[in-house]
């Protein structure tokens, strides 16, 4: 088991280091098309949690100036209002709104969805519940609706386990944010089999390495380490925005996507490949706790 953890890090870490940092991004835009960015969604509605700083402030921006209405998703209310502000002037566009959320209480998730009609809690429950609680809505605006989710690379790291309180072993805070982000993926994954009948499209994707205050607070010695080498807010936001714009027929719902293109969800050898039954077993966990949040 340690070798296997320590050739899964390593081949992380050298992929990473070719393609996840500024450079990777670089060199990968060379392909991009500026038309992709280019497409208008007038009367289209966008809803974008952590929009006050770094990508989700970066995506939350570039919708509002293809001319989303857009609902800012933000936990403290003197950011959101600050940051909705700075959008609203620098787009042009009036059509920019705040909801103050909380992804770490299941009761504000359900009161923000109804106002529609901790790292496991935001990264794997908060997406759970989030996604869960907006599916009426989806299904009302398909046949173009879609789910983006911001994944990690670090999910490269590890197999997909139904242990969502890391009771096999000593917590590891990294090995847990690289669980929670592989099960993003896999949920991705299921929710696109589900609904493919329902018009609505799943997809997660990477940002890379972006230099972004969660980074700098959470990992300061990675922060300090690729100085200089890291991705913007803007660059990591690029295939979220790039996703929420292309027409469907573009896109593999379920797709695991990086610089705007379908990316491999498991490194070679890694051995991180699992049944489809642990994120049965996670997917019913996850309905059991929404549920009990009343």
């Amino acid at each position: 088991m340690f070798l296997l953890k320590t050739w899964r890090a390593s081949a992380f870490g050298v992929y990473g280091y070719l393609n996840f940092t500024r450079n990777g991004f670089l060199e990968h835009s060379k392909k991009f098309k500026p038309e992709d960015m280019e497409i208008r969604i007038e009367g289209k509605n966008c809803v974008v949690t952590g929009a006050n700083s770094g990508i989700g402030f970066a995506t939350a921006e570039a919708l509002a100036s293809c001319g989303a209405t857009v609902y800012m998703v933000c936990r403290n209310k003197e950011k959101g209002e600050t940051a909705l502000s700075k959008i609203q002037s620098s787009t042009g566009n009036p059509n920019v709104h705040l909801e103050v959320c909380d992804l770490l209480s299941i009761s504000e998730i359900k009161s923000f969805a109804s106002r529609f009609e901790l790292n496991f809690a935001v990264n794997v429950l908060g997406t759970y519940a989030t996604t869960e609680l907006m599916l009426p809505l989806l299904e009302i605006a398909s046949p173009d609706a879609r789910v983006v989710t911001v994944s990690s690379g670090g999910m490269y790291t590890t197999p997909l386990t139904s242990d969502l309180q890391f009771s096999d072993g000593k917590f590891s805070g990294a090995e847990q944010y690289a669980r929670n982000k592989r099960v993003q993926v896999a949920l991705t994954e299921k929710w696109a089999e589900m609904y493919k009948n329902k018009g609505i499209g799943f997809y997660s994707m990477h940002p890379g390495w972006a230099e972004t205050p969660g980074v700098a607070k959470s990992l300061p010695d990675f922060n300090k380490w690729l100085s200089g080498k890291l991705r913007t807010s803007e660059e990591g936001a690029d295939t979220v925005i790039w996703l929420a714009l292309q027409p469907k027929e573009k896109l593999v719902s379920g797709g695991f996507y990086f610089d705007r293109a379908e990316a491999p969800k498991h490194l070679k050898f890694a051995a991180t490949r699992q049944s489809h039954a642990i994120i049965d077993s996670i997917a019913d966990t996850l309905r059991s706790l929404v549920v009990s949040k009343k």
